[in-house]
């Protein structure tokens, strides 16, 4: 059987061996060295973004912005349903409770109208949310003009998940960086990679302090280990973020390529019934997900039926993210939705979308698709 083709895997330049050689020569193994510095600063730097944290996951830097909310026991954040879990378990580790929201049609993201209601049927209940988690999805933001709008007017803050969104812009302005907190992943099969790892940023000073200190353990200033609040082994190693330094140096080209993967998909299969996710006015997509839709009512080229026989190609697709009102560890959670993640779900399919794809093998998925 021919080599394994993937959905996205990780793609280095040749930078990262000579950040992780000069990492190692310091002897700096541990977490929180100059490479983990470095990395803040470029991540700062290239979103125009005051203050970040690396951390070790997209997941954990959520948490931390939950806790610098001030989010507990009880306390409401409102999700989106059509997500990855990672997205919102941390609302659960903090003993809240999800409130999870339909999608909007076009760009997939939380619904900025049923946002609004929902929020003022939660506060009709005396429930009033702690915070918003808005995610870009597959790297297409979402529609932050109308979502900023219901967040001031209800003065709920926004944590951004731009876990897939690093190089995608709204109205010129970075994914990530709209909302009073913002997330990145650099997990291995983002954009760019730091194995496992992620920020959070933010143009507050004391809240990025404050989430550094909680990454660390909350290890306080003392010639002893002193504690005053519960802490996390959240930090990002220097040797993960020698990978990332390396590895930012190539995130302008990767985006090209990831685009220009998207465009020739299109070209090729859109007039065989495939819907592609759009760009709406304003916004730029990093197109770190190259999905589809399949033709509603056309049963013979379901979403499942494509990827068995990708499977059997030795080909990597998947479904787009089943709704986490759908999931056992969160349908005990208010839902309000309006039936657009399920039918994204039932119809949808991610393609092979790595930025080292070939041009052979982008030929022969799509030979494979168009010949159902």
């Amino acid at each position: 059987m021919r080599e394994r083709i993937f959905l996205s895997p990780p793609h280095l330049c040749g930078e990262e061996i000579r950040e992780v050689e000069r990492a190692v020569q310091s002897n700096w193994i541990a977490p929180a060295g100059p490479a983990t510095r470095q990395f803040e600063k470029l991540i700062s730097q290239y979103n125009k973004i005051d203050h970040c944290v690396a951390v070790s996951s997209g997941t954990a830097a959520i948490h931390l912005a939950l806790i610098v909310l001030g989010v507990g026991r009880e306390d409401e954040v409102v999700c989106p349903t059509f997500t990855f879990a990672g997205s919102c378990y941390p609302v659960l580790y903090q003993s809240a409770i999800p409130v999870l929201v339909d999608s909007e049609k076009e760009g997939w993201g939380i619904d900025p109208k049923l946002l609004d209601e929902v929020i003022a049927d939660r506060i009709r209940l005396g429930k009033k949310p702690k915070a918003i988690i808005v995610v870009h999805l597959f790297g297409m933001p979402a529609r932050m003009n109308e979502i900023l709008t219901v967040s001031k007017k209800y003065s709920i803050p926004v944590i951004e998940d731009a876990a897939e969104a690093l190089g995608s812009t709204y109205l010129d302005k970075p994914a990530g960086t709209m909302g009073d907190l913002g997330i990145y992943s650099f997990n291995g099969n983002k954009i760019i990679t730091t194995s496992g790892g992620g920020a959070l940023v933010s143009s507050n000073q004391e809240w990025i302090n404050y989430a550094r200190y909680l990454s660390g353990q909350a290890k306080s200033q003392a010639p002893y280990y002193h504690h005053e609040a519960m802490g996390y082994n959240y930090q990002l190693s220097n040797i993960s973020a020698s990978l990332g330094v390396g590895q930012f140096s190539a995130l302008l080209t990767r985006i090209e390529q990831k685009r220009r993967l998207f465009q020739y998909y299109e070209s090729q299969i859109s007039k065989y019934g495939f819907e592609f996710q759009q760009e709406q006015d304003g916004v730029f997509s990093n197109r770190w997900l190259t999905t589809v839709l399949m033709k509603p009512g056309a049963a013979k080229n379901s979403n499942e039926v494509i990827r068995l026989e990708l499977e059997n190609e030795n080909i990597e697709a998947r479904l787009l993210w089943k709704p986490m009102h759908l999931q056992p560890i969160f349908e005990k959670y208010p839902f309000y939705g309006s039936g657009v993640s399920e039918n994204l779900f039932s119809r949808g399919l991610c393609l092979p979308s790595g930025s080292n794809l070939s041009q052979e093998d982008q030929k022969l998925i799509i030979q494979k698709l168009i010949k159902k």
